[in-house]
């Protein structure tokens, strides 16, 4: 008969080791599935101490009292912390592959056991390295074959043409623009969401792209020098856009000069015909490149939409659009431009450019309740951020703020918001703990107020608002930033 406790130590051992598995891949899904920038770049760093370290270091100094430790304070923080998460692991068919990997793993390394203590020394550390390291092979195997699979149905996609877009801020904004103008005389398909890496676009090649595409808009993101390249020499794209680019993710490329190096990686696509680059980017001439940013006009942006004159060639389109912002009007520059060079006339793009819709969460207009809400959430840097802000000084009303400032930025640009923010706000909301140090230091509005905990933020709007408020989200980083 099993001695119960052997029987005991099996089942804790199994738990403990998946719920560091559980915190593992957890992290390593927010950051890419790179294990060095969980380790190094990681926004919240003594979570690896609390939630990592301290229990494992438990489970070889702790002996026989080590079941109690798990079920009396390792189990109930990681479920306490889990909850709390607004960004919560999505089990994906790789994450599900990690967690049955780890599973097999760790049953197989305590059946061969007959004692805890005969498998003490690599009874955590051996199946998580093994999972891991197992993990990120098969991975890489089956990337391999997926980009195999996804090359091959480009190439099948006779006469596709296809369109890449980059840059620091606007991509998204950028690609759905284009997107909506060429769909209406053209077969679209574009990247959904904020899909922007290597892997995602190949497996939403292989998944959705509709064989009887005519024009294929994808965006390129980049977290370091290549990525940008990668996606370019695998897409081959006929047409590339290079928005604005600016200091974002600073502490991966270190330098302005090393993001736009990368955004330029572009430009090398063996198939290039038409690059259209903002301004900030280059000024370098190309006999390829089309510069773009410099020519808007008379424009007059509100809380109500956009008006502007646009500069093209010889002409000058009126343009009207409900979109907000007016850094938008720039990626709708961009997106007028890639129509020009499919044929469209002025008339379909001024008629198209009407009839565009607001992009999710950015500068989104949202009336509720008697309150004008400005969903800015995924919007991150410091000009859209200031447009925001300038809109929210035109509303007659309170104004209220709800932000946690840049992220992956520099103090100077935050100090630049937070100067923007005393000049126009009433109340300010101050989510997370990464800028809230110096948020509370330079915020010189009286209602203001820090909040660690963003499950918190609902009752006070509820407690701090009324109708008639403007209330803009600015940027609305998950808490594990």
């Amino acid at each position: 008969m099993l001695d119960i406790e052997i029987l005991t130590a099996f089942v804790t051992n199994v738990l403990f080791v998946t719920v560091l598995g559980w915190y593992l891949i957890t992290n390593l899904q927010w950051y890419d599935y790179k294990l060095s920038r969980v380790i190094l770049k990681h926004h919240k760093p003594h979570w690896h101490l609390l939630y990592f370290f301290i229990p494992f270091m438990a489970y070889y100094t702790t002996g026989q009292y080590f079941s109690i430790f798990f079920y009396f304070a390792v189990a109930p923080a990681i479920f306490v912390w889990h909850k709390k998460l607004d960004k919560k692991l999505v089990l994906t068919w790789r994450v599900k592959r990690f967690l049955i990997l780890l599973v097999s793993l760790v049953l197989f390394q305590d059946v061969l056991c007959t004692l805890k203590e005969a498998c003490g020394t690599y009874g955590v550390f051996m199946p998580l390295a093994m999972a891991y390291i197992g993990s990120f092979m098969i991975e890489k195997f089956l990337f391999m074959a997926f980009k195999k699979e996804a090359k091959k149905k480009l190439s099948s996609i006779k006469d596709m043409q296809i369109v890449a877009i980059t840059g620091s801020y606007g991509k998204t904004s950028i690609k759905n623009f284009v997107t909506e103008i060429l769909s209406t005389k053209y077969r679209v398909y574009s990247t959904p969401r904020s899909v922007n890496t290597i892997g995602g676009i190949m497996r939403d090649i292989n998944e959705s792209l509709p064989s009887d595409t005519e024009i294929y808009i994808c965006e390129a993101g980049a977290r370091e020098s290549g990525d940008i390249y990668e996606i370019t020499t695998f897409l081959e794209p006929q047409i590339v856009v290079v928005g604005k680019v600016g200091e974002a993710h600073l502490e991966y490329f270190k330098s302005l000069k090393n993001i736009i190096a990368t955004k330029l990686e572009i430009m090398q696509s063996p198939r290039l015909m038409k690059a259209f680059i903002h301004s900030s980017v280059t000024d370098e001439p190309h006999d390829k490149v089309t510069f773009f940013g410099d020519n808007i006009q008379n424009m007059d942006a509100t809380i109500d939409g956009t008006n502007f004159e646009l500069k093209l060639g010889s002409d000058i389109l009126t343009l009207h659009t409900n979109i907000l912002g007016s850094f938008q009007t720039m990626n709708i520059e961009a997106a007028v431009n890639v129509a020009k060079s499919f044929g469209m006339s002025n008339s379909e793009i001024t008629k198209a450019v009407a009839k565009l819709t607001p992009v999710e969460h950015r500068l989104q207009k949202i009336v509720a309740g008697g309150k004008i809400i400005l969903d800015d959430g995924y919007n991150g840097n410091i000009d859209g951020m200031l447009e925001g802000i300038r809109l929210c000084s035109l509303h007659e009303g309170r104004k209220v703020i709800v932000t946690p400032g840049l992220v992956e930025s520099s103090d100077e640009l935050n100090l630049k918001l937070i100067d923007a923010i005393n000049e126009v706000f009433d109340i300010v909301i101050v989510t997370g703990a990464l800028n809230a140090t110096l948020f509370e230091k330079n915020i010189k509005v009286t209602n203001k107020t820090i909040l660690h905990d963003k499950s918190k933020i609902q009752d006070v709007l509820a407690s701090q608002t009324k109708a008639g408020d403007i209330i803009l989200f600015a940027n609305d980083a998950p808490n594990f930033i």
